[in-house]
């Protein structure tokens, strides 16, 4: 293991993976092995958990995988406690911690793995960035893939809104098949010199918190990029319940975003109110036609639905899609209402 003060002198890891948790412990474990075994070698890297105050047995393992795992062997594993519990809280802290050796952060979450080489393909895929975006390049991002292995039956539904055209948001769970630069790039290795000419992540932001940080950093003059070749594997939501929690909360905090930076607002992300309003306009004036555009959103739920029996999924996809379709739809509306109203707090289900 490297001597933090050999780290501190700049003779220590370049990169650093830093992880904000929350209640993780059915996933901490895989996560944090899936980045020890990396083909990096370990005096390269790091990794920091920064725990918001979990009510499970998170920080008892990553304890005991950080007494496990000591030695020149293994990558240094570092424990932060975030008192604000926030995402943003947690990697502004982990800057404020982190070794001077360290040039670049990756974005990393309790709840997802990579392979073991991920880490190498990261600098590799910096690398091939570099080369068409110059020294203004600033963060490269990944596709975020759903975890393999078995899932419950309203996790398929939700894989399936998530893959349908009325369920793709073209941010954390975009995929893409060429590198190229992007405003919205997931699971970003930043370069840490940007980070901390922006002043970090805005703490005000519980989530959303890396929107904002991208378009500053576009605001700063930098470049985002996105690389096709990098995957982030993720335990999305499998319960109705967080799927509503989820969609609810990423539309009370793209409120946020969108009062801080108008130019990000996209007209699809208000037609479920569009067409409420219509509907009702409509039935208001006396038309026969108040109907159709309901007819029409219920028309385009069901095909999606049967799309995704057709990709040989159960026959419950029928109905389940799209409810979960519709779930994001009201979840997430009521959530861009709900964010001009109202100031946020720390998310009860995941950091």
């Amino acid at each position: 293991m490297v001597h933090p003060k050999a780290m501190d002198e700049g003779n220590g890891p370049s990169l650093a993976t830093v992880i904000p948790v929350y209640n993780e412990a059915e996933h901490i474990e895989a996560c944090l092995t899936s980045l020890l075994q990396q083909s990096l070698a370990p005096s390269e890297h790091m990794i920091l958990v920064v725990d918001g105050h979990s009510t499970d047995k998170t920080v008892e393992l990553v304890e005991n995988i950080i007494q496990q795992h000591q030695g020149s062997e293994w990558p240094r594993v570092q424990l932060l406690s975030n008192p604000d519990r926030s995402v943003s809280h947690a990697r502004n802290l982990a800057l404020k911690h982190l070794p001077a050796s360290v040039e670049y952060l990756v974005e990393m979450i309790g709840h997802a793995t990579v392979d073991s080489k991920h880490l190498e393909q990261r600098m590799e895929a910096w690398a091939s960035c570099s080369e068409l975006a110059g020294e203004r390049l600033a963060a490269v991002g990944v596709r975020v893939v759903a975890h393999a292995g078995p899932v419950t039956r309203a996790g398929d539904w939700i894989e399936g809104a998530l893959t349908s055209p009325l369920g793709k948001s073209g941010g954390q769970f975009s995929q893409f098949s060429t590198m190229g630069p992007t405003k919205v790039p997931a699971f970003v290795m930043h370069r840490r010199d940007a980070l901390d000419a922006v002043q970090g992540w805005d703490e005000s932001f519980m989530t959303s918190q890396d929107s904002d940080l991208s378009m500053r950093l576009l605001k700063a003059g930098y470049v985002l990029y996105r690389h096709p070749t990098l995957e982030v594997r993720m335990h999305k939501r499998n319960t109705l319940k967080q799927w509503w929690k989820m969609g609810h909360r990423y539309g009370f905090w793209r409120t946020k975003v969108l009062l801080k930076h108008p130019t990000r607002a996209k007209w699809q992300e208000f037609l479920p109110w569009f067409g409420l309003v219509s509907t009702l306009l409509l039935f208001a004036g006396g038309s026969l036609w108040y109907w159709a555009l309901p007819a029409a959103y219920g028309l385009a739920l069901v095909l999606s639905g049967f799309g995704h029996v057709f990709r040989k999924h159960g026959l419950s996809s029928v109905l389940g899609v799209p409810l979960c379709l519709f779930m994001l739809h009201m979840s997430f509306s009521l959530g861009l209402v709900d964010g001009l109203v109202r100031k946020g707090r720390p998310s009860t289900d995941r950091a």
